[in-house]
């Protein structure tokens, strides 16, 4: 009996080297799954380019009201054959008609929210400002109540002294896609639960 190939549509919002890396693994056969559709709510993102150069279909979301632009997002995903919504450094909240209705998985460049902040550079910031020893990335089920959201896995990266915030940046990102690809891949083999 031939697997299931499992379906994905991946949120952006800036330069997508993070989706990059998954298509990638695609590409190379070593995840077995397909993005069927990238969706963005910045129209000069450049995962979008990244998308179309790998024939990926793409939507930019026109709503700047949460309410809308839920109702958007569920309307184009209801118009394609999907397992699984990923999160990939998307800068705006899920609403509920989407959550109710779909698996999310949002990947998270930090140790959960222990650095809140809009956008992944305040978050390094913030941990070489706290002369953190350690920060990570965190892959998690999103969740309509927060205390809900259910997390996959963590990846610890450690954080030193002499570190500038490029640093953390860059050693944070290859992190990110080692684990995502790596989970992805057992999302797919059926090795992880998905949570009710």
């Amino acid at each position: 009996m031939k697997k299931k190939v499992r379906k994905l549509a991946v949120f952006v919002s800036g330069d997508g080297s993070t989706l990059q890396a998954v298509i990638k693994a695609i590409a190379l056969r070593e995840l077995d799954m397909e993005i069927k559709l990238v969706i963005s709510d910045n129209p000069k993102a450049f995962a979008l380019i990244r998308a179309e150069t790998a024939k990926i279909n793409t939507k930019i979301l026109t709503s700047t009201i949460a309410r809308i632009r839920d109702e958007e997002i569920l309307e184009t995903l209801n118009q394609v054959d999907i397992d699984f919504v990923l999160l990939l450094h998307y800068q705006q909240l899920i609403g509920p008609k989407v959550l109710n209705k779909y698996t999310v998985i949002n990947s998270y460049p930090s140790l959960f929210l222990e650095y809140e902040g809009k956008g992944d550079l305040k978050i390094h910031e913030n941990t070489v400002h706290n002369h953190a020893e350690e920060t990570g990335v965190t892959l998690y089920f999103v969740k309509e109540v927060f205390n809900q959201n259910h997390i996959i896995w963590q990846t610890h990266v450690p954080v030193y002294i002499e570190d500038s915030v490029k640093d953390v940046l860059n050693r944070v990102s290859a992190a990110e896609k080692t684990q995502l690809v790596s989970i992805l891949k057992a999302l797919s083999e059926g090795k992880i639960e998905i949570p009710d």
